[in-house]
């Protein structure tokens, strides 16, 4: 079986059954009307017993005791009762972040992060190892170490609580390395690694595996700017850039999984030549850059908050970037009518910004006649995206519903 496949077959392995110590009723839980509940309530923040009744189509009796067994089990807590003019004041209610936990993995070709994310999409622990490229044993021992370490950090109640890990890997490692500096040799070794199933083996929880970029775009869907824009492309800057594509506020895989990957669109470069987009913007690039003008790049993959400005090296990288990512979304317009195009990736929060007006800029200077632009905005999860939609993986396949599933409310 192909890595794509084997990654994207991962998706379906069903969650181990927890212990009921945890708190968690699995026969509860896991039948449809309460994953529709606690679905509805993500979605919207909090939801008061009628306006779940009606979103969802339940009876009042069916969300009443539904709600009751939720926040016995600690998935949903009561927000502060809202009066109004006639009868009984309304209560919110909305999931406990306390009430799930589960393990996100990013796998990049410089790094990997690690996290601990709760029910509500906040990230409690992280760890983080920079290496000079990835390699399957490595990161293996890393999961397992890293796990251990954040385990060490939770009392009993917190571990049993955990629900699994997610693992955001770009798809096949072996091609990069070129890009990497790494020996083919040892890149070889992906082509024989099956990360989900070795992953599965040393690890106690249900282990899920998904792309990098694919998993980015889903936390961007789920946590971040998803909720104003229905259609939307999403570009992931990373090592190598990638990204996805939500169509009717779901996440669009594709026939073989790999719809959105965004990184071989063709665009054209400074001098005319036409390369695939991720030759000019993906942070490797900004690496050789930074080497040519005498910096010292590891800074880049320490920590993607702390970068500094590097002056003329980053300015150049920027332009060229928002130039070809200017190319792509008018590409991209032409085919879907798309509401917003999202720009995010693992660097601070201040060259993102740059990026994107630097995008906007760009788009204006090209012919775009015949094509109704989409809205060039920010990615607001930032650089953890990879991670935190690894960590969404297993939330979603225990206690919540497919994404289509919100979109069908009875309002």
């Amino acid at each position: 079986m192909e890595m794509a496949e084997r990654m994207y077959a991962s998706e379906a392995v069903p969650a181990a059954i927890l212990e009921t110590s945890g708190g968690a009723n699995q026969v509860g839980v896991r039948a449809y009307n309460e994953r529709l509940v606690m679905s509805l309530v993500r979605r919207h923040g909090s939801l008061s017993k009628a306006e779940i009744a009606r979103r969802s189509g339940l009876s009042a009796q069916t969300v009443t005791v539904i709600m009751r067994v939720l926040e016995r089990e600690g998935l949903l807590i009561r927000g502060e009762p809202v009066r109004g003019r006639v009868g009984q004041p309304s209560v919110p209610m909305r999931l406990n972040p306390d009430g799930a936990y589960s393990f996100g993995v990013k796998i990049g070709r410089r790094s990997a992060n690690l996290v601990l994310m709760d029910f509500v999409g906040k990230i409690r622990h992280e760890v983080r190892r920079t290496y000079a490229y990835p390699m399957p044993d490595v990161l293996l021992d890393f999961i397992v170490e890293g796990i251990a370490e954040i385990e060490a950090r939770l009392d009993h109640a917190e571990r049993a609580r955990i629900a699994g890990v997610g693992i955001a890997a770009p798809f096949e490692l072996w091609n990069w390395a070129e890009e990497t500096g790494a020996p083919a040799k040892d890149m070889d070794a992906w082509r024989k690694a099956d990360l989900h199933a070795d992953a599965a083996a040393r690890v106690a929880y249900p282990v899920f595996l998904q792309n990098d970029a694919t998993s980015a775009c889903a936390a961007e869907l789920v946590f971040g700017v998803g909720p104003q824009y229905p259609d939307f492309i999403y570009f992931f800057v990373g090592s190598f850039i990638g990204g996805g594509i939500v169509l009717n506020a779901s996440l669009f895989s594709g026939r073989s999984g790999t719809a959105g990957a965004l990184g071989p669109l063709p665009v054209q470069r400074r001098d005319g030549k036409t390369v695939q987009l991720l030759k000019i913007a993906s942070i490797f690039v900004l690496e050789n850059l930074l080497r040519e003008y005498g910096h010292d790049p590891k800074a880049l993959w320490y920590s993607p908050n702390d970068w500094i400005d590097y002056g003329e090296p980053l300015e150049i990288w920027i332009r060229d970037s928002a130039a070809a990512l200017a190319q792509a979304i008018v590409a991209s317009a032409s085919v879907i009518d798309f509401s917003a195009a999202v720009i995010d990736g693992g660097f601070p929060d201040w060259v993102r910004q740059r990026l994107v007006a630097a995008t906007r800029d760009a788009a204006r200077e090209l012919d775009l006649q015949g094509v109704l632009m989409p809205e060039i905005v920010e990615g607001i999860v930032g650089h953890q995206a990879r991670s935190v939609g690894g960590a969404s993986l297993p939330l979603f396949s225990r206690y919540l519903l497919d994404q289509n599933v919100l979109f069908k409310e009875l309002v």
